[in-house]
């Protein structure tokens, strides 16, 4: 059985979902750095310039969704490959308030955050594979898998149109083998 055949098909609970209610952007191991910076660091092709409190300047990042670089942390952002809002409407309406901000901050698996071009995060939103796929056709295989490891590893389900533009879009990609560590 592969994992996106093994992801659980639900309809989405579209309670009124709010950011806030996934604290984002913290410093869990108190250096200064918050998560968003810890990705900036961790994901620079060109290592940016830190100052006090973490401030980050200069650097240069890629883009995977529409296969560009970006000068400069401000262009950057960290996206959620699931996004909060997915996440909420697919079964973390129920999580404590401890279990969203670990899914918000998930630095344990490299797949769940990842910089991308503040104009490609914009244009995703919250929006799932059926409604929207990266511009850069070369990172759609990474994309799809990678949503999938993101949804195993925090157990959420997938809608009925979701999983078809997933398994779709799959069934062009390697069929690696993958692993998934369970966060919750």
């Amino acid at each position: 059985m592969t994992v996106r055949e093994a992801l659980e098909v639900a309809e989405e609970d579209t309670t009124e979902y709010k950011r806030s209610y996934f604290r984002h952007w913290i410093d869990a191991d108190r250096d200064g750095c918050n998560t968003r910076q810890e990705l900036l660091l961790e994901e620079a092709v060109e290592a940016p310039e830190q100052g006090a409190g973490c401030k980050l300047t200069g650097g240069l990042w890629y883009s995977a969704y529409d296969d560009t670089y970006i000068n400069g942390p401000s262009g950057a952002d960290a996206d959620h490959r699931v996004p909060l809002d997915e996440a909420w409407d697919s079964g973390a309406t129920i999580w404590t308030a401890l279990e969203r901000q670990d899914f918000a901050n998930d630095l344990g698996d490299p797949r769940s955050l990842v910089m991308v071009s503040a104009r490609s995060n914009r244009s995703k939103g919250g929006k799932d594979p059926a409604q929207w796929q990266p511009p850069a056709e070369g990172n759609r295989c990474e994309y799809n898998t990678y949503w999938v490891v993101v949804k195993t590893r925090f157990r959420l389900s997938v809608d009925p149109a979701e999983k078809e533009a997933l398994v779709s879009e799959l069934a062009q990609c390697p069929n690696d083998e993958i692993t998934v560590e369970l966060a919750r």
